[in-house]
């Protein structure tokens, strides 16, 4: 039964996958680069925060910066077109969202403005970034997983 399965050199032709060169790929991306170190400024703004405002805002605003980086690091494991734009999609969400957090904060006077403008500031690095990130992504392969998204 077992025997014909080494006869298949169907797989031979395919390149080896290489997960750690994979993985050096994507952390030495700009992209998550500059998401690292939103997730670095979160978390010290976050630990600044008195326990009531950290219970209350700080597992958004960790849950926001650290879905950034993975979902960046989805969407970089696939060439399906629909996966990246999903993942996309997911990390524009969340950077949006920490960005507004930082108006609340100032809201309610939990750190020195400058603090919290750092904060925006690297998250609008990250969006030019990111849009030429999605400018790359290849149309040509797109699999219809049934959800109706990002299908022409």
């Amino acid at each position: 039964m077992w025997d014909d399965f080494d006869k298949d050199d169907e797989w031979d032709d395919e390149e080896e996958f290489d997960p750690k060169s994979m993985r050096d790929q994507i952390f030495s991306h700009p992209l998550m680069k500059k998401g690292n170190e939103i997730v670095s400024l979160t978390h010290a703004l976050v630990g600044s925060l008195d326990e009531a405002r950290k219970e209350l805002y700080g597992g958004m605003m960790m849950e926001d910066a650290t879905v950034i980086c993975a979902k960046f690091a989805g969407a970089e494991g696939v060439n399906d077109y629909v996966l990246k734009m999903e993942n996309a999609t997911i990390m524009k969400v969340h950077a949006r969202h920490l960005n507004s957090m930082t108006y609340q904060l100032a809201m309610e006077e939990t750190h020195a403005e400058e603090h919290l403008n750092l904060l925006r500031e690297l998250i609008a690095e990250f969006k030019v970034l990111f849009v030429e990130w999605v400018k790359g992504f290849d149309s040509t392969e797109r699999y219809d997983d049934g959800w109706g998204l990002f299908i022409d």
